[in-house]
C-alpha cells in the first residue's frame, strides 16, 4: 500500500539553506517507507521569483538526483518556470508558477502550470495580492500515472489557489485521478478561514485523496532594499474521498519542519465511489 508523505515548510529568501532544509525533509521521509513526498508551494523560495526562475534547470536536475537517490516519487510544489508548456519564453518576463513530478528514477514525468492564480485583497500585513504580475496563467489540467508499491496511482495536479474551483477537481477527477496534490502558501488570514474546508470539500466532491501541503508560519524576504513579512496558515493535510483528515500537522506560525503520512488504499477508495456514484448523477448542466 503506498505512503505518502506530506511535507509543511517554513520557507525563507535564501534558496540554497531553503534546498538544505528540502534534501532533510525528503531524506527523513524516505526512511519512514514514503513512496511519494509532496512538497508545498515557493517551496525554494518565498519572495521575489527571479533569482530562483534563472537556477530552474540546476533545480530540476537536483530534484531528480534527489527523487532518484531517495528511491521516491517527488511533486516539488512549484518552481517559477520562464517558458511554457509548449517551451515558448513568456515574452513580458513573467513565469508560469509550475507544479512538477519527478518519479523515483528522477524523470520528470509531469509538469502542470497553475491555472488560477491568487488575487485578493487580505486583512494581513501585505494586504493585497495579484500572482498576474508575476506569473502567467497556465490553461491545462495536468494528471500523471505513478507506481507507488506496486500500484498504479492516477495523481492529478493542482496548486493553493485552485483549490477555489471545484470544475478543475471534478475535471482531474473525469481524467482519471485517484489522488490530487495542491502544495499551497495560504495566507494565515485566509487560511484559518477557509483552508481545512476548501480540501474537505474537494475530497468530497472529487472523492479523491487530497494532499495539502502547506507552508507554515513567518517568511521575511527583501526586494529592492525593501523587507517584507507574510505569515501562512500551516495545517498541511491528507484528507481521504470520504471527506476523512488522515493526518494533520497542526502547525501554524512556530515555523518548524514538519512531515505527516497516510497511506493510500485504492479498494477502499474505489468502494467509497461505488456506494455513491456521484459522476453518474450529476447533472447535464
Amino acid at each position: 500500500m503506498p505512503t505518502i508523505a506530506n511535507i509543511q515548510l517554513n520557507s525563507q529568501d535564501n534558496i540554497d539553506n531553503n534546498l538544505a532544509i528540502i534534501k532533510k525533509a525528503v531524506q527523513t521521509a524516505a526512511t519512514q517507507g514514503a513512496d511519494l513526498v509532496v512538497l508545498p508551494e515557493n517551496a525554494c523560495l518565498m519572495g521575489y521569483q527571479r533569482p530562483l526562475a534563472q537556477r530552474f534547470d540546476e533545480i530540476c536536475a537536483w530534484y531528480g538526483e534527489l527523487a532518484s537517490t531517495h528511491n521516491v516519487h517527488i511533486i516539488i510544489g512549484t518552481l517559477p518556470c520562464p517558458t511554457r508548456l509548449d517551451g515558448s519564453v513568456i515574452a513580458d518576463g513573467r513565469f508560469c508558477q509550475s507544479s512538477l513530478l519527478f518519479d523515483n528514477t528522477g524523470q520528470k514525468i509531469a509538469c502542470y502550470d497553475k491555472i488560477h492564480l491568487f488575487r485578493a485583497n487580505v486583512a494581513d500585513g501585505v494586504g493585497s495580492y495579484d500572482e498576474g504580475r508575476t506569473f502567467e496563467a497556465g490553461s491545462v489540467p495536468v494528471v500523471a500515472t505513478c507506481v507507488l508499491d506496486g500500484v498504479a496511482v492516477n495523481i492529478g495536479l493542482a496548486v493553493c489557489f485552485d483549490v477555489r474551483f471545484p470544475l478543475l477537481f471534478q475535471k482531474l477527477r473525469e481524467m482519471g485521478a485517484d489522488m490530487i496534490s495542491v502544495p499551497s502558501a495560504f495566507t494565515y488570514t485566509t487560511g484559518q478561514a477557509h483552508w481545512q474546508s476548501l480540501l474537505t470539500a474537494r475530497s468530497l466532491d472529487s472523492q479523491c485523496m487530497i494532499i495539502g501541503s502547506a507552508q507554515g508560519g513567518t517568511h521575511q524576504f527583501s526586494h529592492k532594499g525593501k523587507v517584507y513579512t507574510r505569515q501562512t496558515w500551516g495545517h498541511g493535510m491528507i484528507i481521504n474521498a470520504d471527506g476523512q483528515i488522515l493526518a494533520n500537522t497542526k502547525q501554524t506560525d512556530c515555523g518548524e519542519l514538519a512531515v505527516i503520512y497516510a497511506d493510500f488504499n485504492k479498494e477502499t477508495q474505489d468502494k467509497i465511489r461505488q456506494n455513491m456514484p456521484i459522476f453518474k448523477c450529476r447533472a447535464g448542466f
